[in-house]
């Protein structure tokens, strides 16, 4: 017995490892064993913006990794490594290049955050590069087994990052709530994958796509099954509903830049994966699988923008908003072609960034203890803030779809890709939805540069603007309408009520009563600064030169 153990060990054949294939992965992984390594190492607790600016120099290398690979696939094509196991083509590396991006975005729009917060450390730094290497080999995977492997590195940083800070009750509980259902999510992703597996006889995707395409199943129910459970996997993944439930309580409750990151890094790894497994894999059953995503495109849309209306919270809001942007990215993937994987891509590229700098801002409104959310709290910023409510307007307008920004683009791409399959009402539905959400996204904008002089108005000073012959009105504001109505005044003057002008309807709550006024461009973070000028500046030029983000999308080679 032990010889033929030995025996079998003997022939045991290791697949080779080609870790330049691998190499903006194994540089995400490597940064965060670095970070903890000296955090470890060094006796007294270093400023975070230390580790800001480790991390983000273990972005840069990763993107130059990356950069080096997409140069080597346009040279040589793409091929694929360790035991088939990963894809190095243009599709792959686009992923990387846009999660190496990330990375290199969020410390620099963290670090004033946790700096204010008196929360530093190396953690927050290490659980992004973990969760950046998932979400690049969830674009690279070749297999689903490795594709749930890479998802659960993805998400269990992302579980932490929501309960990190461990002074604020909502935190913990955004934690565990997402901790719970990502897990159950995860049960059901398996599963979908043991039914694939049983009606193809493998996980490998390019064995999938070979087998369906010269086989015909008498019985696809169990095919069908798995494909099911799959949707429901990834469609937890990227907030697509009905299994969108975590998103609005999460996003509430995680610190600011935590939302930031995971809002956009989950969605690079969700569709990324969601692309290569439903239009490289499995487009022999596309006629199967896309009627189920264009109902989930039209209600994901739609209570996207609906829901969004309501909210007086803006981290709520724009929880909803990406739900909305997750339904305008799948809008290309039901289409189900080359062009609309394109507009999706370009779709993901210009929302991580776009996201990304929304929640730099609001990190900074949010103010100390990061409870200032509400849209009252940004109530003429623009007087205190010029430059801030000015990177904040146009990434908000950018996603909804200004022109000359990306949003525009983005969602002028996936339309398009939808009329071309045909798909006339969902394409119709889609652009209703995107008029719904301008609505908030303006809403904002006008709170923000909105004339607040009146509304400001010291209590007790009564001011009297003589004019002859006029009626008296005074500003009511206890009706909160804004609309000036005759007062009983003598002299015939017009006399301003003591209670301030008040615009809209609903009665301020402590944290909306907080007026933001220590919030001053020059108080915001040189970090900050940094980060929205890049994610701004991005935005402005590839919106007015989109070409080049367009041809990078374009040589993401699939399987079509």
């Amino acid at each position: 017995m032990m010889a033929r153990t030995l025996l079998a060990a003997s022939t045991l054949s290791l697949p080779h490892v080609n870790y330049t294939a691998i190499m903006p992965e194994l540089i995400a992984l490597g940064g965060s064993l670095l970070l903890l390594a000296v955090a470890a190492v060094t006796p007294r607790r270093l400023p975070t913006t230390v580790y800001a600016a480790m991390t983000s120099g273990i972005g840069i290398a990763s993107l130059v990794a990356s950069l080096v690979l997409y140069h080597d696939v346009r040279q040589g094509g793409a091929f694929v490594a360790i035991a088939h196991s990963i894809d190095v083509d243009g599709f792959s590396v686009l992923v990387m290049t846009l999660a190496s991006c990330v990375l290199i975005l969020t410390p620099m729009l963290a670090a004033g955050f946790f700096e204010r917060e008196g929360l530093g450390g190396c953690e927050y730094y290490a659980l992004a590069c973990i969760s950046v290497g998932g979400a690049m080999l969830m674009g690279a995977a070749n297999d689903l087994v490795l594709i749930f492997l890479a998802l659960e590195v993805l998400s269990i940083p992302l579980y932490v990052m929501a309960g990190l800070d461990y002074r604020r009750e909502g935190s913990g509980e955004a934690a565990l709530k997402y901790f719970l259902l990502g897990a159950f999510s995860s049960a059901i992703f398996v599963y979908g994958i043991a039914l694939v597996y049983g009606a193809t006889g493998s996980t490998n995707l390019g064995e999938i796509a070979a087998f369906l395409a010269h086989n015909v199943l008498v019985a696809n129910g169990v095919l069908y099954g798995g494909m099911a459970l799959l949707i429901v996997g990834f469609g937890f993944k990227v907030a697509a509903v009905p299994f969108h439930m975590w998103t609005p309580d999460v996003y509430q409750g995680s610190p600011t830049p935590a939302v930031g990151f995971m809002a956009s890094i989950a969605k690079v790894g969700g569709f990324a994966a969601f692309l290569r497994v439903f239009i490289s894999t499995l487009p022999t059953l596309s006629q199967t699988w896309k009627p189920v995503l264009w109902v989930i495109v039209i209600i994901t849309v739609l209570l996207g923008a609906i829901a969004a209306l309501v909210q007086r919270d803006v981290k709520r809001m724009l929880a909803y908003s990406s739900i909305n942007h997750a339904g305008f990215i799948l809008l290309g993937l039901q289409a189900a072609t080359a062009k609309g994987a394109t507009g999706s891509l370009y779709y993901l590229f210009a929302y991580s960034l776009l996201i990304l700098g929304s929640f730099g801002v609001i990190a900074v409104v949010g103010g100390r203890g990061d409870t200032g959310h509400s849209i009252e709290r940004y109530r003429g910023l623009a007087r205190r803030s010029p430059l801030l409510a000015g990177a904040f307007a146009l990434l908000l307008l950018a996603q909804a779809g200004a022109p000359f920004t990306t949003g525009f683009f983005a969602k002028l791409y996936v339309v398009e890709a939808a009329v071309a399959a045909h798909s006339y009402a969902l394409a119709a539905v889609a652009m209703v939805s995107a008029a719904i959400a301008a609505f908030f996204y303006l809403r904002v904008v006008f709170v923000m540069f909105a004339d607040t002089r009146l509304a400001e108005a010291p209590a007790g000073d009564a001011a009297l603007v003589q004019a002859a012959g006029a009626p008296a009105v005074s500003a009511v504001g206890a009706s909160g309408s804004g609309v000036f109505e005759p007062a009983v005044a003598g002299g015939g003057g017009v006399l301003l009520a003591e209670a301030p002008v008040r615009l809209e309807e609903e009665t301020a709550t402590p944290e909306a009563s907080a007026t933001g006024e220590e919030i001053r461009d020059g108080a915001v973070s040189a970090w900050t600064w940094s980060g929205l000028i890049l994610t701004v500046g991005a935005t402005v030029v590839f919106g007015i030169w989109p070409q080049p983000l367009v041809d990078f999308a374009q040589h993401a080679h699939l399987l079509f």
